[in-house]
C-alpha cells in the first residue's frame, strides 16, 4: 500500500467521459422506487445514493457535491467555492492524530457511519465505470438496480484549503486511520484509482453507509 499525492496524480489527468442517463432514485426486485436517501445494497453493503452536505444531511441529488470534510472532523468545507485554487481563509492544517473515526465526530446522519477501509474496497471491487450526471463527471458503481453515482468533484489540499481537481478527481473519505498521521481514501480518476493512504488535513468528499 502506498501514500497517494493527490496533487501530483489528480492535477495532471482530464478524465474523458460518458454521458449516461441515471435516475437519483433506485428500484428494487419489485420495481418499486426507492427514497433516494434510503441506500442501496452492493456487495452486502448498504451504500447512501448522495455524499454528506452539511454534517449531520445528505445532499439533495447523487451528482450535488457536498462537502469536504478533514479525517475524523465534523467541520464541512465548500466544494464549490468559486474562488477555486485561492488558499482558504482559517484553514484548519492540523489533523487529528485518533486511530480511528470517533463517534462524536461522525458526519453522517443519523443510522448512517464512514465507511471503512475494507467497505470502500468492496465498493471498488464491484463494476464501476466512468460516466457523468446532469454534467457532473464521476463513477457509477455496482449493476442493474443497484448502482450508485459518486461525483468527481476534487478535493481540498492539507496545506491551505485551495480546490483541486474538481471534475477530474474523486476522492472519499474512510474511516480508517494509516496511523497518527494519515488515512485511507478511496480515490478514483484516470491514471490511478483504488484505496491509498493519505494526509489526514486532506479535505475529501464522504459517502456513508448503514450501520
Amino acid at each position: 500500500m502506498k501514500k497517494i499525492n493527490f496533487v501530483y496524480f489528480c492535477s495532471l489527468f482530464v478524465v474523458s467521459m460518458v454521458t449516461v442517463t441515471l435516475n437519483s432514485c433506485h428500484k428494487d426486485d419489485d420495481d418499486k422506487i426507492k427514497d433516494p436517501h434510503e441506500g442501496v445494497i452492493i456487495n452486502g453493503v448498504k451504500w447512501a445514493t448522495c455524499n454528506v452536505a452539511a454534517s449531520g444531511t445528505f445532499a439533495q441529488n447523487p451528482e450535488d457535491a457536498g462537502m469536504f470534510y478533514q479525517w475524523n472532523v465534523a467541520i464541512g468545507w465548500s466544494a464549490t467555492d468559486p474562488t477555486e485554487h485561492i488558499p482558504v481563509k482559517n484553514w484548519n492544517a492540523i489533523y487529528s492524530t485518533a486511530t480511528e473515526w470517533e463517534i462524536t465526530c461522525n458526519v453522517c446522519p443519523a443510522g448512517w457511519r464512514v465507511p471503512t477501509r475494507v467497505e470502500l474496497e468492496s465498493l471498488f471491487s464491484s463494476i464501476h465505470n466512468e460516466t457523468s450526471l446532469n454534467g457532473v463527471n464521476g463513477r457509477e458503481f455496482g449493476k442493474g438496480n443497484n448502482t450508485i453515482f459518486l461525483p468527481a468533484v476534487g478535493f481540498r489540499f492539507d496545506c491551505n484549503g485551495a480546490l483541486l481537481a474538481r471534475g477530474i478527481c474523486g476522492s472519499y473519505w474512510s474511516s480508517t486511520a494509516y496511523d497518527a498521521n494519515y488515512a485511507y481514501v478511496m480515490d478514483f480518476h484516470s491514471a490511478e484509482k483504488g484505496t491509498y493512504y493519505t494526509n489526514k488535513s486532506y479535505g475529501c468528499s464522504v459517502r456513508c453507509v448503514a450501520e
